[in-house]
């Protein structure tokens, strides 16, 4: 059976935030919180720095500055009708799961952010993770009905695993 996060970790520094336990955590809770088997499912999630992150940004959305966390999924999900949740992807078997996409985020962009906030950075990078995932099966915040969705959806699945609401 494959893992359900396959980690890569490209700033020591999140070693020492066990960021393969949060991603797993957090990809866990994600899709129990939508009633889809956590067995079906594969995700990448890289560890990476601001300069990374920013030339990630660069190339996928045309914005040369770092950000917090980026989603490719593997294939549009997205609700044809705004506000509405997406269909959920069909899960594959343990030993051929379905993959949803990859994840990246950024180390000091999200320790920043933490700080600014009064967070602890686990939390702060839970919440991120929950959100890469969410992206990962079609949710977005383009528009207010889709955001309201989303956010109240994270909220959830952070409050399940003891995540104050971050809005």
């Amino acid at each position: 059976m494959e893992p359900l996060v396959d980690t890569v970790i490209e700033d020591g520094r999140w070693e020492e935030l066990d960021l393969p336990a949060l991603a797993t955590r957090a990809a866990e809770a994600t899709l129990a919180g939508l009633d889809l088997r956590p067995e079906g499912f594969s995700l990448v999630v890289m560890g990476c720095d601001d300069a990374r992150i920013a030339e990630l940004n660069g190339t996928f959305r045309q914005k040369g500055k770092p950000t917090n966390v980026l989603s490719w999924p593997s294939e549009e999900r997205a609700s044809d009708e705004a506000g509405l949740a997406p269909e959920p992807p069909e899960p594959g078997e343990p030993e051929d799961p379905e993959h949803l996409g990859d994840i990246a985020i950024a180390y000091e962009t999200c320790a920043r952010e933490a700080a600014e906030q009064g967070k602890p950075v686990p939390d702060h990078v839970t919440h991120l993770l929950v959100h890469g995932i969410l992206h990962l099966l079609g949710y977005d915040h383009v528009d207010e009905a889709d955001a309201d969705l989303m956010e109240a959806t994270e909220t959830r699945i952070l409050a399940g695993l003891g995540v104050p609401d971050p809005y």
